[in-house]
């Protein structure tokens, strides 16, 4: 979708509207413009990504899992300014670590989805490298025409994008996560979105409360792969929101009824982000977020 590639839209349609809440809307007032956001963490792509993704809002499918809705606003750090008609893509795991496009290399590219009971006390073990579990591993070619738990969608006039999806599940070396593009100075036709570049790369993570929940779950207690947490995991870079840690609601004694998640993301427009980067930008001042 970047440096001029073109996506082909499926199912194009219907309104955006998001409802993001004051943390969303109001990040903290600051005595200059200078430092108005902390740049989001630029992370890698990992081996999954599938460009020409679906056009969408929902990308659920037939996924079975708990509802999800990721609300997420999309800013410039040094001016704090919306950005409005940046397309962003989101890919995640099903609720059992298998990815679209990739469902013959089963969880997390690493073998069929286990079944059997929940794992139960302190994950153990060293995360794989090269693959998933490493966050790298380059990109690997689809095997599979599926798409399920993948789409594109634009922001609105003050910088908000929704999406429907699912609780993501896990897979070996990885924390619980969602990936993420943010694309800018693109067009959008009817075939899609063309041209532009990718100004931000990175990944969303869930805090481990919410994960222990989730396990307890049909059909995440099916998965006994073992489970890396958020403090284990090689890509999190530990910092919190401005790391991709979304702030979440949900019944705490039920979280099956489903999950609303969001975040601002600060960016820099002008910069390219699309994959290799590692550590968040230092073209803007930090601040609180």
């Amino acid at each position: 979708m970047a440096s001029g590639v073109a996506v082909t839209a499926v199912g194009v349609g219907g309104a955006l509207s998001v409802n993001a809440s004051a943390e969303e809307t109001a990040p903290e007032t600051h005595a200059a413009a200078e430092t108005c956001y902390t740049l989001t963490s630029e992370l890698v792509e990992g081996p999954y990504y599938i460009d020409a993704d679906k056009i969408r809002q929902d990308v659920t499918e037939d996924q079975e899992g708990i509802p999800l809705t990721l609300e997420l606003k999309v800013i410039d750090a040094d001016t704090c300014k919306p950005l409005r008609n940046a397309a962003v893509d989101i890919w995640h795991c099903s609720a059992t670590g298998v990815y679209s496009g990739y469902e013959s290399s089963g969880n997390g590219g690493g073998g069929p989805a286990p079944t059997g009971p929940p794992p139960s006390g302190t994950p153990t073990g060293e995360p794989p490298t090269g693959g998933p579990g490493g966050g790298g591993g380059g990109h690997q070619e689809p095997t599979d025409d599926d798409r399920f738990l993948r789409g594109t969608w634009h922001t609105d006039r003050h910088g908000h994008v929704t999406f429907k999806t699912i609780f993501p599940g896990w897979y070996q070396g990885r924390a619980v996560h969602i990936h993420t593009k943010v694309h800018v100075d693109g067009t959008w036709t009817d075939a899609g979105y063309e041209g532009g570049h990718t100004c931000h790369t990175g990944q969303f993570f869930f805090d481990e409360k919410s994960v222990l929940a989730s396990a307890k779950v049909s059909p995440y207690f099916t998965n006994t792969t073992t489970r890396t947490t958020l403090t284990e995991d090689t890509i999190y870079p530990q910092n919190g929101h401005t790391g991709g840690l979304l702030y979440l609601k949900y019944d705490k004694k039920n979280i099956a009824k489903g999950v609303r998640a969001h975040l601002t993301m600060g960016v820099a427009p002008d910069e390219t982000h699309d994959n290799t980067d590692t550590q968040p930008s230092t073209s803007a001042s930090p601040s609180a977020s």
